[in-house]
């Protein structure tokens, strides 16, 4: 089994999100903002946007209007910088406009303070 540290768990707050490196592989480490770590390929599926340079933050509600945003899921949603495609972190990565479609996924694990990634 590959495994590898990729970050410490201080190195992020709830809510935040960095880029690694697992192997010569471009991770995104986030952590929701309920505190729990999740990593995924730190590339956009729609044209590779680096998805770091994006944001988390949460989905708007039905009860949104133009003008008026209504959020729920605060701290679940990576939001791709260039053309604002949104991944559900909670859920395997998954478009919220395509759930068919998703980010690929890398398994993690907790020891200490170290944030492993490993195949």
């Amino acid at each position: 089994m590959r495994e590898q540290v990729v970050c410490k768990t201080t190195d992020l707050e709830p809510g935040e999100m960095l880029a690694s490196y697992f192997g010569k592989q471009n991770v995104l480490i986030c952590r929701t903002s309920d505190g729990e770590f999740y990593a995924f390929r730190n590339q956009c599926t729609h044209q590779g946007a680096p998805l770091d340079k994006g944001m988390v933050c949460g989905a708007t509600t039905e009860e949104s209007t133009p003008g008026d945003y209504h959020y729920c899921r605060k701290g679940e949603i990576i939001r791709c910088p260039w053309h604002g495609r949104e991944f559900d972190i909670k859920n395997e990565g998954r478009m919220l406009a395509n759930p068919d479609k998703k980010l690929p996924g890398f398994k993690l694990r907790i020891e200490d303070d170290e944030v492993i990634v490993y195949k």
